[in-house]
């Protein structure tokens, strides 16, 4: 009979291997800062008119967190290992890796068009007015970055609703409430609070578009019949 170690048994191996990266990635991000390698300048997703945009940051700007604290990357990762866990064990390995980085990559699209909405056209100006005085268009954009694996998170956290729509999911451990209400309000107030422009420097409309990328992403499954139409009720 075949053991498994403590190690393997506390999350599936793709949902065990992207906390593990998106952590140690994060480490890495505070100590190569300190020899003036800034791997959010790197490859956190930029604004596509700014000069420092590379196709790739579609992708990478996902593994990336915050270094102001421990909240951005630890409230991701327990999300990714709580609802993750469950998706990858029914799913796959392949097929959860593959929703995983479709909901990151249609939440930073979703990002640029929140900023090509919100900015317009800036080729006409020369400057831009900010709190430390007006800077140049080109370094403006230049600093408009987006990390964070939210948007697959929100993805994830969308799929739990459609395959657990009556599990009770507990808030702040205290208030129980069924996934796919959870999962709908959930949408419902991110889209309030991008519509509102409330939440200081969060991504709303980024969270919006991992689960609309999801959402859309299981329609085309169930229709190839690849994905059931119900799990559980």
């Amino acid at each position: 009979m075949q053991q498994t170690s403590v190690w393997t048994r506390w999350a599936p191996p793709a949902t065990r291997n992207l906390i593990v990266i998106n952590i140690l990635l994060w480490l890495a991000s505070l100590a190569l800062l300190r020899h003036g390698i800034d791997l959010d300048s790197l490859f956190g997703l930029h604004y596509f008119a700014a000069s420092d945009f590379r196709l790739y940051q579609l992708l990478t700007y996902g593994l990336l967190h915050s270094r102001a604290g421990l909240d951005h990357v630890l409230s991701n990762m327990f999300a990714l290992w709580m609802f993750g866990s469950s998706i990858e064990r029914l799913w796959g390995n392949k097929r959860f890796l593959i929703y995983y980085f479709v909901c990151g990559i249609s939440a930073g699209l979703m990002q640029e068009l929140s900023w090509l909405y919100e900015l317009g056209d800036l080729s006409a100006y020369s400057g831009v007015a900010t709190e430390q005085g007006v800077i140049p268009v080109a370094s403006y954009m230049n600093q408009l970055i987006t990390i964070g694996a939210s948007g697959s998170v929100f993805g994830i956290l969308l799929a739990f609703g459609v395959i657990f729509p009556n599990v009770r999911i507990y808030i702040y451990f205290l208030f129980p409430m069924k996934a796919k209400y959870f999962v709908l309000l959930y949408g419902l107030l991110e889209l309030f609070l991008g519509v509102s422009n409330t939440g200081g420097s969060v991504a709303h409309f980024a969270h919006l578009g991992g689960m609309i990328g999801g959402l859309i992403l299981i329609l085309l499954w169930r229709k190839k019949g690849e994905l059931p139409n119900d799990y559980y009720h």
